[in-house]
């Protein structure tokens, strides 16, 4: 053999090597890199990342692979082209926030017909859809809750303003109702004005400022049912109540930032509603790891309570270990209540 045909003999072999090499390589690296749940989040939000938390967590407790997405806004066309990418990668189970409950509905179907599995977290989808589950916050009575609580404060009359997040969330019209159905309870109590259509903490503070200058002396408690409005109102309210002379405006928001929490534990603000952002992850992917594994739904669709607690400067420091009790109980209750054996 000459010493050409030798050397092309060495360089095919290595060819050959190599190109074995990187087909193991792809094989291999593709058989685990697609997880089997994808936990969806549609936007970086505070209460998106908790739920994130809840994701990880039942990854590291179960071993189970769960891919936590973030989406660049909260719209069904931004939902709809990420779910969609993903749907395209093998992934075989999805958690989803209903951004749009109608929207949402035809994303469902085409998942469920290719054979996926759905869980909605955080809120219910429309009726009709092919979510098995919805882990969520029970919305009306928890905003019912919240003003119950506000017009306890207030000595059962007085005037309220009504603080709304983003009127395209599935939740708020619902939230809204609520709190109407509740004031209109009680003769005394009346709604002075309603300020809605903020997803930012600065226009958040922006309308409820405006709004307090333009009728603080005749608003008695501010009731706020989204983390961002509680956020600013909470801030507000703060520089407000610590004014020695001040009329005191009492107040009950949603969701549990360390500014409402310190502002709870110095006593400038009464109360805010803790959800269970943490469940709304952790149990959406246990449902979709139990369905996976043949476990089937006792009913074609069923909403699952998280549970929520309100939070005072009696249990500001120790309410997490009751919200993660009843998250404990209700994955207990999985198998059995909400799922049967296949």
């Amino acid at each position: 053999m000459s010493r050409n045909n030798v050397f092309l003999v060495v360089i095919l072999t290595c060819l050959a090597a190599t190109l074995g090499g990187i087909k193991w390589y792809q094989s291999e690296y593709s058989s685990g890199a697609v997880e089997p749940i994808v936990l969806y989040l549609p936007l970086p939000h505070p209460y998106c990342n908790a739920v994130g938390e809840g994701g990880y967590a039942y990854a590291e407790d179960t071993g189970t692979g769960v891919r936590v997405v973030v989406g660049q806004e909260s719209t069904q066309a931004n939902v709809n082209t990420n779910v969609e990418s993903m749907y395209t990668l093998g992934h075989q189970g999805f958690a989803i926030y209903p951004v749009d409950p109608a929207g949402s509905k035809g994303l469902f179907a085409r998942l469920n017909d290719g054979g996926r599995q759905v869980v909605c977290y955080g809120a219910e989808p429309m009726e009709g859809s092919a979510a098995s589950f919805a882990v969520a916050t029970d919305t009306r009575q928890a905003a019912s809750q919240a003003a119950e609580e506000l017009i306890r404060l207030m000595g059962g009359h007085g005037k309220i303003l009504n603080v709304l997040e983003s009127l395209t969330d599935a939740n708020t019209p619902v939230r809204k109702a609520a709190i109407e159905a509740v004031v209109a309870k009680y003769p005394g109590v009346e709604i002075v004005q309603t300020v809605g259509d903020v997803t930012t903490e600065a226009k958040a503070r922006e309308k409820i400022e405006s709004a307090l200058v333009a009728r603080g002396d005749e608003v008695d408690g501010v009731v706020c049912t989204g983390y961002t409005t509680t956020v600013a109102a909470s801030v507000l309210l703060s520089e407000r109540n610590a004014k020695s002379g001040t009329k005191r405006i009492h107040f009950v928001g949603l969701d549990t930032d360390e500014r409402v929490l310190e502002a709870i534990r110095l006593g400038y603000v009464d109360a805010t509603l803790a959800q269970n952002p943490f469940g709304h992850g952790y149990i959406s992917c246990a449902l979709i790891d139990l369905m996976q594994q043949g476990w089937k739904p006792v009913e074609p669709y069923q909403f699952i309570d998280s549970g929520s607690v309100v939070v005072t400067k009696d249990n500001v420091d120790d309410f997490q270990s009751g919200i993660q009790q009843v998250t404990e109980q209700i994955v207990a209750e999985l198998k059995g209540r909400y799922l049967v054996q296949p």
